[in-house]
């Protein structure tokens, strides 16, 4: 899977995104700093009808989003940003675990590198990059 966009089609990428990945729980995001991997997460929320207020969690770690589906119930997005935590241990103590593995709720990780042992085993891994015209892909790991 891959998808090439400026950001003008951001809107449209993240609906197709979700219409691709529909049923995914848990998704790791990887890229070069600056890449924008909030930015798309944000552009993910509003796609799903997130009316909050979305911003990085560098400095909480993990921000809830919720927003209602079809039948109205509501949904929960975690965006977690572990860039600043040391190690798994720290990760555990923050709660990522928990929130990895809770139910009917999709996870967004970015820098996800120290809780790769934490992972579910079905995790959709995905990589940002800035390409030279500054457009941004997106691809499957």
């Amino acid at each position: 899977m891959e998808w090439t966009f400026t950001e003008a089609e951001l809107p449209e990428t993240a609906r197709a995104f979700w219409t691709h990945f529909d049923g995914e729980r848990v998704f790791t995001l990887e890229g070069q700093m600056g890449a924008g991997k909030t930015t798309f997460i944000k552009a993910l929320c509003a796609a799903r009808g997130v009316e909050d207020a979305t911003a990085s969690p560098t400095f909480a770690i993990i921000n809830e989003y919720v927003y209602h589906n079809g039948e109205n119930q509501p949904h929960t997005i975690y965006h977690l940003d572990l860039y600043r935590l040391r190690d798994e241990e720290e990760a555990i103590a923050a709660g990522i675990e928990d929130t990895l593995y809770q139910p009917d709720a999709t996870c967004f990780v970015e820098w996800p590198g120290i809780i790769s042992r934490l992972l579910p085993p079905d995790t959709v891994h995905l990589h940002l990059e800035v390409l030279p015209d500054q457009r941004r892909r997106l691809s499957t790991l």
